[in-house]
C-alpha cells in the first residue's frame, strides 16, 4: 500500500554472481547493425506471426567468425541464409534467448553483410519473456503489440546499437498497424499491408495492431492520437491534454523533439506501465487512471529526446537515459506544483537511489534489465545526480547543457564523457571530480558539523569544519547560518574527509544548517531509516517476508518510534495471518511519530479488520470510527472505513491447493 514505482519489482534484490558474470559487462557487439528490413504477417485469430528479417550489419573486427542475436524463445527459426541464399550454420540457446551464427569464411572488417532470418511462432502473451515477469508482446484477436524488448525480431546490441527500419506488416483487413516512421497502406485481397519506414538511427522496432479510429486530442499546439479500449476510452481526452502540455514544456527545455505529435496505445495488464518508441508511447491499463499519470507521462514523453534521439553507447551509461527521464518527472512537478513539491518528490527519489549503494552507475550493465536495482541505480541515482549537477552548474548553464546535448548528439549514441564535455563547454567548469564522485564511484557521504562562535568588532564569526567518511569526496556544500537577523549563506568546497570554514555574520548566530535545501545525496539517521524501509518494501513485494522484516527491524534500530517501520511490520504479520503480532505492531505505529500521517488512519482500519476477523465486532466498529475521525482520506481511507462500518470485513478465501 502507498508504494510508488515506475517499474514493478519483478526480480530478486540480490543478483547471483554467476548470472551477472555470465553476461557481457556492456553487451557490446562485434557487429554494428544499421538496418532491419522485416516482412511479417500477423494473424490475430491464431495469435501468431511469420516473418523474414533481413539484417544488414558491418563487422567491427577483423575475421569475425560468429555473431549472436537475441530472439524470443517462442519464435522458431526455420533457416538463416546469406544474400546468395546459402544456408548459414546456427545454434539456439533458450537460456539467454540467443541465435548464434557461424561464418565460414570469416567476415571482413568494415564490409557490410546482410543475413536473412526466417522464423515463425505464437505470441499469446503467456510465453516466457526475455525480461522475466513482464509482457512485451502479445497478439490477441482484437489488438496486438510487439515491443522492441520482446525481441520479436533478431536483436543485436539491445538498447545500444541504433538502427533504421523498414517494416512491412501484413494483417487481415480491418486492422491498422502503428509504428515509428512514415507509413503507407495498400490492400492485398482480404488483407492489408502496411509499410513503415524509419530512416534515422534509433530504436523503431515496436509496433501495435489495432482496430477502430483513435481519439485525436489537440493541446498546446500538439495533436496526440490515442488508442484506448474499454473503460480507459473515456480518459483519452484528459491524457491527450496532459501529453500536449508536457510535450510543449519539454520542447522549451530540451529543444525541438524528433516527434511532437505522438501516438499512444493501450497494451494490457502485465505489460510495463509505460514504454516509449520513436513517436509512440505504450501504456498499460492500470497506468491509465481517473487522473492523468503526470509523472509517468513526463518520463515517457522525455524519452523522445533521451532515448530515441540520443542514447547511451553501452549499458554502462544507461543513467543518461533513465536518469534524465526520471529527472524529467521532477522537472514537470516543479513546473506544475512548484519547487517545494519537487523537493519532496526528490527526497523519495534519493531514498530509492540509496537502496543500492555499492555499485557505481558506470557498472550498471551488471544489473538485470527492468530490475528494481537497475532502476534505483540508473533512474533514482541518475536523477539525483542530474539534480546535483544543476546545483553545481546553476540553472542557466544546466538547461543550456541539456539542449546542447540533445542537439549535438541527435540520432547518435553518447557516453558519460560526451555528456561531461558538453557540460564543461557550456559552463566553463572542470567537472571531472563531479563525474568521478557520482558516476564512477559508489556510496554517499554522511556529514558531521562542528563549529564555534566568536564575537568580532563587526559582529560574529562562525568557525568550524565539515567532516564525512569518503576519502575521495569533493563537492561544494551550502551552509546556512541562522541568526537573530537575516540568515547568512556560504558555499564550502568540501574536499576529503574534513574541510574547514569561516563565516562572518552581523547578527548573533543561532544555528548552522548543512545543505539546507537538501541538494546532496547523503546519509543521515532519517535517511537510513527510510532506505531500510524501502528495501523492506521491495522484499515484501517479492513475498520474501523474512528479509522484509529484517530491514524493517533495521530501521527501528535507528528510530524506535518510526510509525512507518511498525506499520510495515504489521502488514507482513497481517499477510501471514499472525493477527496478534499484527495488532501489536499497528498499535506501535499509532504510538509512534505518525510519519507519514496516513499511518494513523490505516492502522485504525487494519486493526478494525483484525477485530472483525477474530469476531470482535464492537471493537472493530470503534477502530473504524477512530479512522473516520482522523479525516485523512489518503488512498480512499474514509470510504474504506465507512464500508466496513456497514459490513464487517471478511478475510479473502484461500485458493484451493
Amino acid at each position: 500500500m502507498f508504494r510508488n514505482r515506475t517499474f514493478s519489482v519483478l526480480a530478486a534484490l540480490t543478483l547471483a554472481a554467476a548470472v551477472a558474470g555470465a553476461q557481457s559487462q556492456d553487451r557490446r557487439s562485434r557487429i554494428d547493425v544499421d538496418l532491419y528490413t522485416i516482412d511479417a504477417e500477423v494473424s490475430p485469430n491464431t495469435q501468431s506471426l511469420a516473418a523474414k528479417a533481413a539484417v544488414r550489419f558491418t563487422p567491427l573486427d577483423d575475421n569475425v567468425t560468429s555473431a549472436s542475436f537475441e530472439l524470443n524463445n517462442a519464435l522458431n527459426v526455420t533457416r538463416v541464409v546469406d544474400e546468395q541464399g546459402k544456408q548459414i550454420p546456427m545454434s539456439r540457446s533458450q537460456q539467454d534467448f540467443t541465435v548464434r551464427l557461424s561464418f565460414e569464411p570469416p567476415l571482413a572488417k568494415g564490409q557490410p553483410v546482410t543475413v536473412n532470418f526466417y522464423y515463425e511462432g505464437k505470441l499469446a502473451g503467456q510465453e516466457d519473456s526475455p525480461v522475466y515477469g513482464i509482457k512485451f508482446a502479445a497478439i490477441h484477436p482484437d489488438f496486438a503489440y510487439l515491443l522492441y524488448p520482446a525481441r520479436w525480431f533478431p536483436v543485436s546490441g539491445y538498447t545500444t546499437d541504433r538502427f533504421q527500419a523498414d517494416l512491412r506488416i501484413t494483417v487481415p483487413a480491418g486492422y491498422t498497424v502503428l509504428g515509428s516512421g512514415l507509413d503507407r497502406k495498400e490492400a492485398a485481397g482480404e488483407k492489408s499491408r502496411f509499410q513503415i519506414r524509419f530512416e534515422h538511427p534509433s530504436f523503431p522496432g515496436s509496433i501495435a495492431i489495432v482496430k477502430g479510429e483513435p481519439a485525436k486530442v489537440a493541446s498546446e499546439g500538439v495533436t496526440t492520437s490515442l488508442y484506448f479500449r474499454g473503460a480507459e476510452s473515456d480518459m483519452a481526452p484528459a491524457y491527450g491534454e496532459q501529453i500536449g502540455k508536457t510535450m510543449s514544456y519539454f520542447t522549451g527545455l530540451f529543444g525541438i523533439p524528433p516527434y511532437a505529435n505522438l501516438v499512444v496505445v493501450e497494451t494490457e495488464e502485465g505489460a510495463p506501465n509505460g514504454f516509449a518508441a520513436p513517436g509512440l508511447i505504450f501504456l498499460a491499463p492500470h497506468a491509465i487512471g481517473r487522473q492523468p499519470a503526470a509523472k509517468l507521462l513526463a518520463n515517457q514523453v522525455s524519452r523522445q529526446w533521451f532515448e530515441e534521439q540520443v542514447s547511451p553507447t553501452t549499458r554502462n551509461h544507461l543513467w543518461l537515459t533513465n536518469g534524465l527521464a526520471a529527472y524529467s518527472e521532477l522537472l514537470w512537478t516543479e513546473h506544475e506544483r512548484g519547487p517545494a513539491a519537487m523537493e519532496a518528490q526528490l527526497r523519495d527519489v534519493m531514498v530509492e537511489s540509496l537502496t543500492i549503494d555499492t555499485v557505481p552507475m558506470m557498472q550498471s550493465s551488471r544489473l538485470e534489465d527492468y530490475s528494481p536495482e537497475l532502476w534505483a541505480l540508473t533512474g533514482g541515482k541518475g536523477a539525483t545526480t542530474v539534480n546535483m549537477l544543476r546545483y553545481v552548474m546553476g540553472d542557466d548553464n544546466f538547461f543550456k547543457t541539456l539542449k546542447a546535448y540533445t542537439q549535438q548528439y541527435a540520432w547518435r549514441s553518447a557516453s558519460t564523457d560526451d555528456f561531461r564535455k558538453v557540460a564543461e563547454t557550456v559552463s566553463g567548469q572542470d567537472l571531472g571530480y563531479f563525474f568521478i564522485q557520482w558516476i564512477e564511484s559508489s556510496g554517499a557521504p554522511e556529514f558531521k558539523l562542528e563549529y564555534t562562535i566568536f564575537r568580532t568588532q563587526k559582529g560574529f564569526r562562525v568557525m568550524g569544519k565539515i567532516s564525512q567518511d569518503l576519502d575521495t569526496f569533493r563537492m561544494p556544500v551550502d551552509l546556512k547560518i541562522e541568526t537573530e537577523g537575516n540568515p547568512e549563506e556560504k558555499r564550502v568546497e568540501v574536499v576529503g574527509t574534513s574541510s574547514e570554514f569561516s563565516v562572518d555574520t552581523f547578527g548573533k548566530p543561532k544555528n548552522v544548517i548543512i545543505d539546507p535545501n537538501n541538494r546532496l545525496l547523503r546519509y543521515s539517521n532519517q535517511v537510513r531509516v527510510a532506505v531500510a524501509i524501502r528495501r523492506g518494501e521491495q522484499y515484501a513485494e517479492l513475498s520474501d517476508f523474512g528479509e522484509a522484516l529484517k530491514n524493517y527491524q533495521k530501521a527501528l534500530e535507528t528510530n524506535r518510534t518510526s510509525s512507518l517501520s511498525h506499520y510495515r511490520i504489521a502488514e507482513v504479520y497481517f499477510l501471514q495471518n499472525n493477527y496478534q503480532q499484527a495488532a501489536n505492531a499497528f498499535r506501535e505505529a499509532l504510538a509512534g511519530d505518525l510519519d507519514p500521517k496516513w499511518t494513523e488512519v490505516w492502522a485504525h482500519i487494519n486493526l478494525g479488520k483484525i477485530f472483525d476477523i477474530t469476531g470482535q465486532r464492537e471493537r472493530a466498529v470503534n477502530e473504524y470510527n477512530l479512522a473516520i475521525r482522523t479525516k485523512d482520506n489518503t488512498q480512499g481511507a474514509q470510504e474504506e472505513a465507512g464500508k466496513y462500518l456497514k459490513t464487517p470485513y471478511e478475510r479473502p478465501k484461500r485458493a484451493e491447493q
